[in-house]
């Protein structure tokens, strides 16, 4: 990938390049003409503003071409701004609401679009690292297409291979009769292009399924081999793009660090959510012997409860909003975890692209403090950081935590949360933060028990999926622009090495720290309250 962005030849440059040359004649683009960060930035803007505009359209015209209901206005909205955004949250019903056809021609472009956008923002901002004196950070239009052409677009294709030979159908919108366990009945099965559907669904960190349930769907992850594939695509590119910041920035221990801060954060409370799970089941032995099953309720039989929640664990810290089981189910102390797994800005390990320059600014306010602490002007990767630098950081990181918070008081004023859950206690306001986060940090998973897709809900979280996106990117583009003007300062004895395990786990104490300072008293209300009440009830 960093031969890819640095414009260098590949293994695939020899198919490639003829095409990738095609495209650029197409769009009348020179790979040679760059762009400075508000130019960077509006492209972005208008590439996504027309993506909305042509995703709409097909959506409102589906009506009259397939004879279907009409959809709400409100809902159209917050389906193109959730797959433009990368968010992929899911308020209409993909069996009923949109055809196959449509879904394809629509949410299956965006599917490919959103995560190449992110990585274009994520390699903007490693050039203003690596830049000197310079204003220009690229040209998106040529890193949109390599990003695609190159990395996308053959990764898909591979694992859309995969999963058909694992035994993932592949076909186009099919019905099949299945027999149902109970005896003499039968049900009816859409079957369409699931297995290149469920490859860019979840290599791309998108999560909209072509089914509602996603990947706990037996058409869409029948085995334990095709659930193996699927944590292993979810993890590959937030993963592989910290090796190639390091590769890009000349220096790998940098990419490395990154690495290991967010594993180091990621493993404990993974295995803390099967901890978890383990003692909810002990703690039934107790009770009579027919409610022991109650600890596969929501769970995937395929996959049993550690499966589960290694799935939960690993799209909540990706960006990814597939599941593969009911979250409700879950212990209640680890709805808190993969709640607060969200709520960390979804930088452990984040969607594509955007986990990772959400890391960078942790980082940078991280090389701030120490800076502060030593009394030196802080440095990352010899520029130093300055107000302005500091301005777009903070921007950058309080707007996540203002839309998370902000939003739950606006939807609080306009909706009644007991009404729509039938669930009741601390379970509905955990129900109710846990989808305000996912849909707030671009995730796209929900928590069930709650009906947050009416007219009004769907035109909020719309909003607040837009601003989650956009009001991150700007800042950040802003960042990488100050950044390529400055001239790189020599290390010296003074420099703050940002490799080492003391910087790592100075960068894990601030993420951890910024995280519980803010959300703790919303979530003592939610999962914490319901663990104190489970725990005392036994």
């Amino acid at each position: 990938m960093a031969n890819v962005f640095n414009g260098q030849k590949t293994f695939l440059s020899f198919f490639l390049h003829p095409i990738e040359h095609t495209f650029y004649k197409i769009i009348a683009v020179s790979q040679n003409d760059e762009m400075d960060w508000k130019h960077y930035a509006f492209s972005i803007i208008i590439f996504s503003f027309l993506s909305c505009f042509i995703m709409g359209l097909i959506l409102y015209l589906q009506a009259s071409i397939m004879g279907m209901k009409p959809l709400d206005p409100n809902l159209i909205f917050n389906t193109i701004v959730s797959f433009v955004t990368n968010t992929n949250w899911q308020a209409y019903s993909p069996e009923k609401d949109i055809h196959q056809y449509f879904q394809v021609i629509s949410i299956g472009v965006q599917q490919f679009f959103s995560p190449a956008v992110g990585i274009c923002v994520l390699i903007a901002l490693i050039r203003g690292f690596t830049r000197k004196n310079s204003t220009k950070l690229g040209n998106f239009w040529v890193d949109l297409v390599r990003v695609l052409l190159y990395v996308i677009i053959p990764l898909s294709i591979i694992s859309a291979l995969i999963f058909g030979f694992l035994g993932v159908p592949q076909d186009w919108a099919k019905e099949v009769t299945i027999s149902s366990l109970e005896t003499g009945k039968t049900q009816n099965y859409l079957v369409g292009p699931i297995a290149s559907w469920t490859a860019i669904e979840i290599l791309g960190s998108n999560g909209g399924g072509i089914f509602g349930t996603n990947m706990a769907h037996p058409f869409q992850n029948p085995n334990a081999l095709t659930h193996f594939l699927g944590l292993f695509l979810i993890l590959l590119l937030p993963t592989s793009l910290c090796y190639t910041f390091g590769k890009m920035v000349n220096d790998t221990r940098q990419g490395w660090a990154i690495f290991a801060a967010m594993l180091i954060i990621f493993v404990p409370l993974t295995s803390l959510t099967i901890n978890q799970e383990n003692n909810k089941i002990s703690s039934l032995s107790s009770l009579p012997l027919e409610t022991h099953n109650t600890s596969m309720e929501g769970k995937e039989t395929r996959h049993g409860i550690i499966g589960s929640l290694l799935w939960a664990s690993a799209t909540t810290a990706t960006s990814n909003g597939s599941i593969a089981a009911d979250h409700s189910s879950f212990a209640p102390i680890n709805n808190f975890l993969t709640m607060f797994l969200m709520q960390m800005s979804e930088t452990i390990f984040g969607g594509v692209g955007s986990g990772l320059y959400g890391m960078l600014i942790f980082v940078l306010i991280t090389v701030f403090i120490a800076g502060l602490m030593v009394g030196r002007t802080p440095e990352y990767l010899g520029k130093k950081i300055s107000a302005y630098e500091m301005k777009m950081v903070s921007l950058a990181l309080l707007m996540p935590l203002f839309l998370i918070l902000s939003g739950a008081w606006i939807l609080l004023h306009f909706l009644n949360i007991k009404e729509l859950s039938v669930n009741q206690g601390a379970q509905v306001f955990s129900e109710f933060m846990y989808n305000l986060t996912s849909a707030s940090n671009n995730n796209g998973s929900a928590m069930s028990g709650i009906t947050m897709s009416n007219s009004t809900s769907n035109l909020i979280l719309g909003f607040l999926m837009l601003m989650g996106r956009f009001w991150i990117i700007i800042p950040v583009l802003a960042l990488a622009g100050s950044l390529a003007q400055k001239n790189t300062v020599p290390i010296s004895t003074g420099t703050l090495p940002t490799h080492t395990p003391l910087f790592i786990f100075v960068l894990i104490g601030i993420l951890l720290i910024i995280g519980v300072l803010t959300f703790i008293p919303s979530l003592a209300l939610g999962p914490i309250a319901e663990h104190l009440g489970l725990a005392g009830a036994h």
